[in-house]
């Protein structure tokens, strides 16, 4: 048990320095993006909120077709992955990193590999289950897509994929700031008490 802990534990540290080595150019941007999700800063909500509602409201003016879209999405990306890498030292100054900043940008890396890795686990169960209880499989699947076409046909797609992203992005900051856990135990405790007097009714 202790070996194939120690094999994945150096598995893991090894896919994380790989990732370190290919992020590398990205550092910079990371850390400064790290801080921003994390909440640093008190206005950082609201700059993450604000942002992202002018780009969508900017897509919904356009109103770009798809293939217009995702060309200028991948575009963006090519320029990016092309700019950053030469752009990032001269604006953040590589040479200005310390010690804590290595650890953070490290931590970073290996939550982003545990993350990849939980994802891969949940895709191999999915598939696991399909072999092993077909019809809890067909019924779970069938049940999700037809719950996740109605809320498509109800909501507008751009607002329901802008909703999307802007929690997705609030995201880290509600964790970090105990938010959910906070609010995740006042439900919980609220589903105990109606329980707990759906108990004392039945008695």
């Amino acid at each position: 048990m202790a070996e194939g802990d120690n094999k994945s534990a150096n598995l893991l540290a090894q896919e994380t320095s790989q990732l370190e080595e290919q992020l590398q150019g990205w550092g910079e941007v990371i850390l400064a993006g790290d801080q921003v999700l994390r909440w640093e800063k008190p206005w950082y909500p609201a700059a993450l909120v604000g942002a992202t509602t002018i780009l969508f409201m900017l897509i919904y003016f356009l109103d770009p077709s798809v293939l217009t879209g995702l060309s200028c999405a991948v575009m963006i990306l090519c320029l990016a992955d092309y700019l950053v890498p030469t752009l990032a030292p001269r604006v953040f100054g590589s040479n200005k990193w310390t010690t804590e900043q290595q650890q953070r940008f490290h931590e970073i890396c290996g939550n982003l590999v545990k993350t990849q890795r939980r994802v891969l686990g949940w895709w191999k169960r999915l598939f696991a289950l399909k072999e092993e209880k077909p019809k809890m499989y067909f019924l779970s699947v069938i049940s999700s897509l037809v719950a996740v076409a109605w809320i498509g046909q109800e909501v507008h797609n751009l607002f329901l994929t802008y909703l999307i992203v802007s929690f997705l992005l609030l995201l880290p900051g509600l964790s970090q700031h105990g938010i959910i856990t906070k609010y995740a135990g006042m439900v919980k405790r609220e589903i105990n008490k109606l329980l707990k007097q759906k108990e004392k009714k039945n008695e």
